[in-house]
């Protein structure tokens, strides 16, 4: 990228709209970027960013408005235009083939994929060394860390010619070792005259990355600010509209607490024979509650699994009140009347019918409640009413359909639907994974309001600082093992990001904390 265009607009949106039906997705949006910037784009679930930027990477077209790319109108009416023009977008789910090497999926689709691999390699080897990009171009993408697999995707943009990169979520599943290894890149990308857009809930890192940060509400532009003038409470503020508290309670566990599950010695393989867990030890204590942190796919899943007798146990114990919950089935815990409730991550396939409105999705969670061959739906319906009155429900009516709300609704159905069960054990699985801040601190609240009753919470969740802030200790699971359980109040992110890849506590510190009794 030729230094001379830093300070020029790589991006100019002016007066973008879209629509689909009667929704409104953007109405009269502006935006710009600089060749040698970092952009933050913010924004409440439904605000219009996703769409803005798909207009950008050629997926949709605009109604209305221009685009200007190096201060030239264009018209992007596909991905094809949009890597032509050297817009190149990273998607949060990598569009990788596994069993290919990184130089095969650098080159897939591309005219020059039948150069000699030798050259192929050193074209890929000087782009690397350009932006500070660490890869293996000979290794299969199976074999590959998240964070390396991120590196093969902007990889691929950069060898198309990409000048402008839009990253969607891009540090969802990293490790902050991870996130600080990207920024570096970002950064180097910047020096080297790119033009960046990251979109991103998190606000330490838009404070931490970016130059300026533009906000969009409810599909309108609200502004851009100087990064060095804000701060997350007037982001926050600018985001919903009105001041929204942050700070998360924390009340003290009671010391005479006891446990509600113990886990010993669990042991669970995945369908394909691999293993999903291996030899898990901990306590999960009443009016607790204990965060799950880890790489994706270190176990998190088969556990909740496990103890919501989803999945088949290989060894172990899993003991619920002196009750041996192995060998049981999820209906079995259901029939017996052991009050457990799981929040899956799936919200709309495991958790909810998406087809059905909130009664029937009560109903079919209390259906063994029902009695007599006639369904009675005057209980669920009560139910439904007062979830929609205490948790804020926005719906058309309790009977419409669950996947015509917004993620943050649908969200508080799935929870407040296991919360008025009045369970004593509570698993939730990245509840507000995709949900903006005012919705993702409804969830915390209600988190919050059941360890106040004495409920087990386990909390399972992407985010270390929302992790650090809510959790009363947290588990670490790496490649299905504990690699250590430590107090939220005493710990970092640094430290849990460590045992997240594997790097164990002091011998005595583990001692302590994988019998579950720390």
């Amino acid at each position: 990228m030729a230094q001379d265009k830093k300070d020029t607009y790589a991006i100019e949106c002016r007066g973008i709209r879209k629509t689909f039906g009667s929704v409104v997705a953007n109405n009269n949006v502006d935006l710009d970027v600089k060749y040698g910037e970092i952009l933050a784009l913010l924004g409440e679930n439904g605000s219009g960013k996703t769409t803005l930027m798909n207009m950008l990477s050629g997926i949709y077209h605009p109604d209305a408005g221009t685009i200007k790319i190096g201060g030239q109108e264009v018209s992007i009416n596909s991905p094809t235009d949009a890597i032509g023009l050297g817009i190149g977008m990273i998607h949060q789910h990598f569009k990788l083939v596994d069993v290919h090497s990184a130089m095969d999926n650098i080159v897939l689709g591309t005219k020059e994929k039948r150069i000699r691999p030798k050259e192929l390699k050193s074209r890929i080897e000087e782009i690397s060394s350009k932006f500070g990009l660490e890869v293996d171009p000979e290794k299969k993408i199976y074999n590959m860390s998240v964070s390396e697999k991120q590196t093969v995707e902007i990889l691929k943009v950069l060898y198309r010619g990409a000048s402008i990169l839009i990253l969607d979520e891009p540090t969802a599943v990293l490790t902050p070792q991870e996130t600080e290894k990207l920024f570096a890149i970002l950064r180097r990308m910047k020096e080297q005259g790119c033009a960046i857009v990251i979109i991103t809930h998190k606000l330490n890192e838009v404070l931490a990355i970016s130059d300026r940060v533009a906000i969009l509400r409810k599909g309108e532009s609200i502004g851009t600010v100087p990064t060095k003038e804000s701060d997350e409470k007037k982001l926050t503020e600018l985001m919903v509209g009105r001041p929204v508290t942050l700070e998360i309670e924390r009340p003290e566990k009671k010391a005479d607490a006891t446990p509600e599950i113990i886990v010993r010695n669990l042991s669970v393989d995945r369908p394909d024979g691999t293993a999903g867990l291996s030899h898990v030890n901990f306590d999960l204590m009443e009016g607790e509650i204990l965060g799950v942190a880890g790489i994706a796919g270190s176990g998190q899943k088969e556990l909740c699994e496990a103890i919501t007798g989803l999945t088949q146990i290989k060894e172990g114990s899993i003991i619920h009140r002196k009750e041996e919950l192995v060998g049981m089935t999820f209906k079995d815990i259901r029939t017996r009347g052991i009050r457990i409730s799981f929040v899956p991550e799936d919200r709309l396939g495991m958790g909810l019918v998406a087809s059905m409105g909130m009664v029937d999705n009560v109903l079919l969670k209390h259906y063994q409640d029902q009695k007599g061959i006639f369904i009675d739906r005057k209980a669920p319906r009560k139910m439904a009413e007062k979830m929609v009155e205490e948790l804020g429900i926005l719906t058309p009516s309790v009977d419409a359909p669950v996947r015509m709300m917004s993620g943050g609704n649908v969200q508080k159905v799935l929870l407040g639907r296991e919360i008025i069960a009045e369970p004593n054990v509570l698993l939730t699985a990245y509840p507000v994974r995709g949900l903006d801040i005012n919705s993702s601190y409804t969830v915390y609240d209600l988190l919050n309001e059941q360890k106040k009753k004495g409920v087990a919470v386990l909390f399972v969740g992407e985010d270390l600082d929302v992790l650090l802030s809510i959790s009363d200790r947290i588990l670490v699971l790496c490649h299905g093992e504990v690699s250590g359980i430590v107090d939220a109040r005493k710990t970092t992110k640094e430290e849990v990001g460590l045992l997240m890849t594997g790097v164990k506590e002091p011998k005595e510190e583990m001692e302590e904390s994988t019998d579950g009794s720390k």
